[in-house]
Parts: C-alpha cells; structure tokens; sequence
C-alpha cells in the first residue's frame, strides 16, 4: 500500500490546513458517507502526530501517513490524492496494487 500526492495536492494542505515541514497529515477513516472501497465511510484528515503509522510519504518536509487501525479501509488499494479546481480540496482516488 502507497500513498500518492500530486504537487497540487501538496500545496492545497500547505496552504489551507497551514502544515509546513516538519508537520503529520493524517488520513483517517471515518463512518459515514461512501467510498470507492467501502460503502458507509470515508476518508478524513487531519494534522496529527503518529502513533502507528502503517505507511508514510514524505512531500516538502511534511509526512503523510495512515495508520494501522486504519489499513482495512483501502482493502488492499494505494491512495491518490490530487487537487480538484471545482471543489478547490482534495480529491481522493484509489488503485488496485
């Protein structure tokens, strides 16, 4: 399992969520809502430290991460994460690896 960040994606949470080097963005999963790989929840983020991470990507100095408990959710699907002009956030896709 992999996490991808388009350099949009990137800047968007440089920006918006104020994270700079050296800081945690977590995704996380939470119930409600849907997903490509699991009906009733979605994918959260927010800037946290790790406790268990199961996979790390480090972009500009800052580390992207999911953490164990949270592995299940992909079912066995990399994460994609890229900027989306009509909504101006991110936008999540996920590929079989």
């Amino acid at each position: 399992m992999n996490i991808q960040l388009s350099k949009e994606a990137v800047k968007w949470f440089q920006d918006e969520m104020m994270i700079k080097e050296g800081d945690h963005v977590r995704f996380f999963v939470k119930y409600g809502g849907s997903s490509k790989v699991q009906d009733g929840f979605s994918l959260g983020v927010s800037k946290d430290e790790p406790m268990e991470a199961a996979v790390t990507r480090e972009e500009n100095g800052i580390t992207f991460f999911i953490e164990e408990q949270d592995v299940w959710y992909f079912d066995d699907h990399d994460l994609e994460v890229n900027y989306n002009e009509s909504s101006d956030g991110p936008s999540y896709d996920y590929s079989k690896n």
